[in-house]
């Protein structure tokens, strides 16, 4: 039987075996094992022999259901990134457009997937093959943008600069890698601004404010709320686009 490729693998379109002894694993149960290794020890620590030994199997064994690493981490990722939200399901409120809240939603998920796999986020870079989930994303945002008047275009380039900013803060968070290193860095950025923060007055009056805003008590969508901030951002622009669009629709 001719080895699966990737496509075949993500969509579940490869030949199956006429006859022959019932499968004693399921690529669903390999994919989730491996996903649970990567997101304990990180992607480079996954190997398809360290997999075949948390399964109990041989690697050799493994190459029956799925031919390299390569496969594995395009499922894993497809897996990891999960059902994406209904935007065609988010209501209309009296505070913000249909569009917007169906955005938002699909922003602060996928933000979500990302905190939770910070491994997929290598991953989701390249030229690649979609899986069903993956693609799924790409289907829910552009079902909330399906009546904004935008083109194909623009749709896709704001899926573009949706997932960025999720990717990107994601990425910068895990970076931080706990408690204890945002502390020392801290602990250095106060010593720096110490020893040369008159060179740097803009800098320094920043985070001062900055500083001063998070000791202050929370509130919905406060000034340190990164991920909403960027979000927002992004909808105000769409949003002019879309009332331009629209005023010069209603003229012609």
């Amino acid at each position: 039987m001719p080895t699966p490729t990737t496509v075949q693998l993500l969509w579940g379109t490869q030949p199956r075996p006429k006859r022959g002894p019932k499968p004693a694993l399921s690529l669903a149960g390999i994919v989730a094992e491996a996903i649970a290794i990567a997101d304990a020890e990180g992607l480079t620590n996954l190997s398809m022999q360290r997999l075949a030994e948390r399964l109990g199997f041989t690697k050799m064994s493994l190459y029956r259901y799925v031919p390299g690493k390569e496969q594995l981490t395009a499922l894993m990722l497809d897996a990891a990134m999960g059902t994406p939200p209904d935007t065609a399901a988010v209501q209309q409120n009296s505070s913000e457009e249909r569009w917007r809240s169906g955005l938002r939603l699909w922003a602060e998920t996928i933000f979500a997937q990302y905190m939770a796999h910070p491994w997929a986020i290598e991953l989701t870079t390249g030229r690649r093959p979609f899986g069903p989930n993956e693609l799924g994303w790409t289907e829910s945002a552009l079902i909330a943008l399906a009546d904004t008047g935008l083109t194909g275009s623009e749709r896709l380039d704001t899926i573009v600069l949706l997932n960025g900013h999720a990717r990107s803060l994601a990425q910068q968070l895990h970076s931080l890698g706990g408690e204890q290193p945002a502390l020392e860095f801290a602990e250095q950025f106060t010593e720096m601004m110490t020893a040369a923060g008159e060179g740097f007055p803009a800098v320094r009056a920043a985070f001062a404010e900055e500083a001063a805003a998070a000791q202050a008590p929370p509130s919905s969508g406060g000034p340190n709320d990164a991920l909403n901030f960027g979000i927002d951002r992004v909808l105000d622009g769409l949003g002019v686009l879309i009332a331009r669009r629209t005023s010069a629709s209603g003229r012609s």
